[in-house]
């Protein structure tokens, strides 16, 4: 399987605050088999909870892709304590009509860091099993950990014993 389809779950809190009244965040990512991205109702933001003080959205429409070229960040997200699924979301709307509508989905720690560093807003909420497993498999088949470099020391006599012996004949004579 290339994609993954999921769902976001977004959340509005209100809060007591002088100069902000909610607080909007990701709060949770399911396997959402059963929708289709290329459908606009599929998509469309339902509500699934609600109380006095915060109420929750499921987006559907999203897919998470795997790329070889980002097999490293895969690893370290898989083998981290507790892997996350990162959604990159933007506010839209004023007032009353705001909403945080997720953008991108990835399980890449290195693309949530360039979405972090450019200034976007990211939310990392844990990973479910059958994603887990999912990117576990691929992970598996594509990783190739890096080859270990000698790491040489710091000794200046050290490597100039070396270049000498580097620098010499084969079967000059001289001792070593």
């Amino acid at each position: 399987m290339k994609q993954f389809p999921i769902a976001v779950i977004v959340e509005r809190m209100q809060i007591e605050n002088r100069w902000v009244s909610e607080k909007w965040e990701v709060v949770g990512i399911v396997p959402a088999f059963d929708t289709d991205p290329g459908d606009p109702a599929s998509c469309a933001p339902r509500r699934i909870f609600a109380d006095e003080r915060r109420e929750q959205f499921l987006v559907g429409g999203f897919a998470l892709e795997l790329f070889r070229d980002e097999v490293d960040n895969y690893h370290l997200n898989i083998t981290s304590p507790i892997p996350k699924v990162f959604v990159m979301w933007r506010l839209e709307g004023e007032g009353a009509e705001t909403f945080a509508r997720p953008t991108v989905t990835t399980v890449s720690y290195g693309e949530a860091a360039r979405f972090l560093d450019s200034g976007e807003q990211v939310d990392g909420v844990a990973m479910p099993q059958e994603i887990a497993d999912w990117v576990g498999d691929f992970v598996n088949t594509h990783y190739k950990p890096a080859p270990r470099k000698k790491v040489r020391r710091n000794d200046p006599l050290g490597a100039a014993q070396e270049d000498r012996r580097r620098e010499r004949p084969e079967g000059s004579g001289e001792p070593s």
